[in-house]
């Protein structure tokens, strides 16, 4: 179940960073990092990142319950 967990997380940090990084395209020098910071936090997406980085940092840090 770890393993899985682990999965998800990676695959959804994936998909977070490569969301990232494609609207960096939408820099211009008029814009600054703060446009940019601003505008992923409107995009659900990039929000995928952190909550998969959150879920592979369960998977290995949380003790297992066995007995």
């Amino acid at each position: 179940m770890r393993i899985f967990i682990y999965l998800v997380g990676f695959g959804l940090s994936v998909i977070g960073g490569v969301t990232s990084i494609a609207y960096l395209n939408l820099i211009t020098p008029e814009r600054g990092w703060i446009d940019y910071f601003r505008f992923i936090s409107t995009r659900i997406e990039c929000y995928l990142l952190p909550v998969g980085l959150v879920l592979m940092w369960f998977s290995l840090y949380v003790p297992s319950h066995k007995e």
